[in-house]
């Protein structure tokens, strides 16, 4: 034994680190992947399936009613915004603002609005928690409804599971809060997982979206910013009725962001990076339009990492013969979202049109 003070590894950092470098993932896309890149992609999709636990969901008639219900409505400049709730699953509703453009005749493009770890889908459309009515500045142009009215585009404003007003709370116990680790864990007791959850509430925003006379369908779009990407990212790989994907402030490595540092135990899928890195992910949205939205000094989500990892997505869209669909931009700080540049570029694809 070599004199000297030995090295130990007592951090589960150390042994998590080693077999993210010595075992990478088995169903990433390469190039010996295959011509089909259709096959490649129904093999890593039913994989993704299972480790969300997206079969423990009501799918196709057996669903639940949405018992839609309406709580206010009002006008504003920009176009009608009126707050609803739907039933996504028994005992699971869902708020939500459906935000109508003004000037603009239907029916309308539409792209459906996710918040992150924040007070909640009120930022959407800058408004106060409390009572949706006080004008608030939001940090970061998070204000996603607001954009997508200033560009004549209609919006529906989810909240997602353990945020805003579905912050998670326990009845019997009022002086603990779990949130999304809560309701993380919860999830995975039950064969589910809380991204699961969460993109099973945008399915359900799209069943009714269908029953409207006013959507064109063949630009439906997604989009969020942060924890809002990461369901942007999910749901446009699930969800085949989703046509424009616009996930900003998470697209990376797993390995160099939620793998990384701290993080929200809402980020996680069993065992996914054995099989997949996040291009392989939303490659799955091949060949539909994408745009990825960075931060030139965004820590959580490092640029070097996100430029790395959107050349193994763009070679994916290659591949799908839609490299032109595929654009990533960054803006000139850190963890936000661009409203001006990733709207150009959204836009620049020409599905669009007024």
């Amino acid at each position: 034994m070599a004199a000297g003070k030995p090295t130990f590894h007592f951090s589960t950092l150390d042994v998590h680190r080693h077999l993210m470098a010595t075992r990478p993932p088995t169903m990433s896309f390469t190039g010996r992947t295959g011509k089909d890149v259709t096959v490649w992609q129904a093999k890593l999709l039913a994989d993704l399936k299972k480790r969300l636990g997206w079969r423990n969901f009501a799918h196709g008639r057996k669903r639940c009613g949405l018992n839609v219900r309406s709580l206010w409505k009002r006008k504003t400049k920009l176009g009608t915004i009126e707050k609803i709730v739907f039933t996504s699953e028994p005992k699971s509703d869902v708020p939500a603002y459906v935000c109508l453009p003004a000037g603009r005749k239907p029916p309308y493009n539409w792209f459906i609005c996710v918040q992150g770890h924040s007070t909640g889908m009120h930022n959407s459309i800058a408004v106060d928690f409390k009572t949706n009515r006080r004008p608030i500045q939001v940090a970061g142009e998070q204000d996603f409804a607001i954009g997508c009215l200033q560009r004549g585009i209609a919006a529906l404003c989810i909240e997602q599971r353990a945020f805003g007003e579905r912050f998670l709370t326990y009845p019997e116990y009022p002086k603990l809060t779990g949130s999304c680790t809560g309701a993380s864990c919860h999830a995975l007791q039950l064969g589910r997982t809380l991204i699961a959850e969460r993109v099973y509430d945008i399915d359900r925003g799209i069943d009714y979206l269908f029953t409207r006379d006013d959507v064109r369908k063949s630009t439906l779009g997604l989009m969020g910013l942060s924890g809002g990407g990461t369901i942007t990212t999910f749901g446009s790989a699930l969800l085949p009725r989703i046509k424009m994907s616009m996930p900003a402030g998470y697209f990376c490595t797993f390995k160099d962001s939620i793998m990384a540092m701290p993080h929200c135990g809402c980020n996680f899928v069993p065992g996914l990076l054995t099989v997949a890195e996040m291009a392989d992910v939303l490659g799955l949205f091949a060949p539909k339009p994408v745009v990825v939205a960075a931060g030139k000094t965004d820590v959580i989500f490092p640029l070097a990492a996100t430029r790395k990892e959107f050349a193994r997505l763009r070679t994916i869209y290659e591949a799908a013969g839609a490299a032109d669909n595929c654009r990533l931009v960054v803006g000139g700080s850190g963890h936000r979202f661009y409203a001006g540049i990733a709207w150009k570029a959204m836009q620049s694809l020409g599905k669009l049109g007024r």
